[in-house]
């Protein structure tokens, strides 16, 4: 039931990859404002060189769930009765830290007696997006450690017009830290922007491979680990000279973004839309921020982006997304309140916008 302002609210718990987080958002019935009560995060970090795995996260995730969740409740000032429903990330993601959190969601909801909203992680980052920066009708790319796809939408479903062929530019951006050893602390690919910043001496040749409005990173990204293999060797780049990280991170970063735009730029011809929405982990980054933008103000058109607090995995973001389905009458029964690791953001039925 609506609280004492009259506000209907949702706590959302997200955990598709290594970010556990719980968070507690109102929406205003009159002025359908999103209020963010609290967004309470929890990180996994593996050391550096490796990657995340599931049963490592997963782990992470039981053990920090209550704590997280009693953190996030403190800070939003409502109480347990206020809350009319708990949503979960129901996918796509990591199986084994899906699974974790959707049973600590589910714990949640006997106890306090409120109904599940099972949401799909994709279109968490989407509606989140809008409704922080404003964005009414983008052309949205969507860009994560396991998800890259350029969106737009159509008829009560977001529409995928163009994605990843195999792996997503952010698992390219983050295995190629691997490779260099760089620290996944606060993230793999931050530490990657912060180094391209250093380079740019030479742009060093990658495969750009665009097909369509697909692309493709799996062959850059072997690319890039051989002339990482040639500069440890103390081997010249192209132009004689020795390169450094910092110039390998900036020229992956400058051809997988330039791949990037390129693709949503045909998206936005196609749908005459003149604003961009970049949402997920990657979307952070300055200088994919900066090219989008380029590209955008040459059509007369805008860019719009989040900071951290939302673009990276977040439990406010399911909150909003599982109140906007509940209020249009969604809801997830216990008995099928299960987890997906693919679950396509075209999938889902939008009945809360037009």
């Amino acid at each position: 039931m609506p609280d004492a302002k009259g506000r209907r609210i949702a706590l959302g718990c997200e955990g598709s990859a290594n970010k556990l987080g719980i968070g507690i958002i109102a929406h205003d019935p009159v002025t359908g404002e999103a209020l963010v009560l609290s967004n309470v995060r929890d990180t996994f970090v593996s050391p550096p060189g490796t990657g995340f795995l599931p049963k490592d996260t997963a782990r992470h995730h039981r053990a920090y769930f209550v704590r997280v969740a009693k953190k996030a409740l403190a800070a939003s000032g409502v109480s347990i009765s206020e809350i009319d429903c708990i949503c979960y990330t129901k996918g796509p993601g990591m199986g084994g830290p899906l699974t974790s959190v959707a049973v600590g969601a589910r714990t949640l909801a006997l106890l306090w007696g409120k109904e599940l909203v099972g949401v799909n992680h994709c279109v968490g980052h989407i509606e989140m997006g809008r409704a922080i920066t404003g964005a009414s009708n983008p052309v949205v790319l969507y860009v994560s450690g396991g998800n890259t796809q350029v969106i737009a939408y159509a008829e009560q479903r977001y529409r995928i017009f163009g994605e990843t062929l195999d792996i997503a530019v952010g698992n390219c951006l983050d295995r190629f830290a691997r490779t260099l050893e760089i620290s996944n602390d606060p993230a793999p690919g931050y530490n990657i922007e912060q180094l391209a910043k250093q380079g740019g001496r030479v742009l060093l040749d990658l495969p750009y491979a665009v097909k369509g409005m697909d692309c493709s990173f799996s062959g850059i990204l072997g690319r890039a680990d051989d002339l990482a293999a040639q500069m440890k060797a103390g081997e010249p780049g192209p132009d004689g000279e020795p390169f450094t990280p910092a110039d390998l991170c900036f020229s992956l970063q400058e051809t997988v973004f330039a791949m990037l735009v390129e693709i949503t730029e045909r998206a936005m011809a196609h749908v005459g839309s003149n604003q961009v929405l970049i949402v997920g982990g990657v979307g952070c980054n300055e200088r994919l921020q900066e090219m989008m933008g380029a590209m955008a103000a040459e059509r007369g058109g805008s860019v719009y982006a989040t900071d951290e607090r939302f673009c990276i995995d977040n439990g406010i973001m399911i909150a909003h997304a599982g109140l906007l389905a509940y209020e249009t009458g969604f809801r997830t029964p216990l008995e099928e309140s299960t987890c997906t690791q693919r679950f396509r953001t075209d999938e889902v039925f939008v009945k809360w916008r037009d």
